[in-house]
C-alpha cells in the first residue's frame, strides 16, 4: 500500500486529498477514488 497526494479541481476550488492505495492501482482509478473522497466532503 502506498498513500498518493492528489490534486483535484472540485466546483471551482482546488482541493489537496489522499488516497492509500495498492502499488498497482491505475492512475484513473486512484483519480476516482480521489474525487468521491472530495464529493463526500461536500456533502457533509
Amino acid at each position: 500500500m502506498i498513500e498518493v497526494t492528489v490534486k483535484l479541481s472540485y466546483k471551482g476550488k482546488n482541493y489537496l486529498t489522499n488516497v492509500i492505495v495498492n502499488k498497482d492501482t491505475p492512475e484513473k482509478q486512484i483519480l476516482n477514488i480521489a474525487q468521491e473522497q472530495i464529493k463526500k466532503q461536500w456533502l457533509n
